[in-house]
């Protein structure tokens, strides 16, 4: 199945359907599609945040069942890390757009 049968399937930003402005979010859905299909640069031009939430989401998950030093700094650092790639990528499209 390509990407544009997957966008059939896929939920419609709130956001940007009422206000007309993506939103922080816009563009993870089809990242995560285009990773499934080994679209790897693709995903990263799409959402730059894909590779660092999934780090993030596969420390946590391994946190619930290996308790391990350092932890919840390590879950804060990725998740300020997020944060700052999320919102930069986000001014930089919008920025972009203008």
């Amino acid at each position: 199945m390509n990407i544009e049968g997957l966008e059939d399937y896929m939920l419609e930003c709130t956001n940007k359907k009422i206000f007309g402005v993506e939103c922080l979010g816009c563009g993870i859905q089809r990242a995560t599609a285009l990773l499934f299909r080994g679209e790897f640069i693709a995903a990263f031009k799409m959402y730059p945040a894909i590779y660092s939430l999934i780090i993030l989401a596969v420390v946590v998950v391994i946190n619930l069942f290996v308790k391990f030093r350092y932890a919840f700094q390590i879950k804060v650092a990725l998740l300020l890390l997020n944060v700052v790639i999320i919102i930069g990528s986000y001014i930089m499209k919008m920025s972009s757009v203008l």
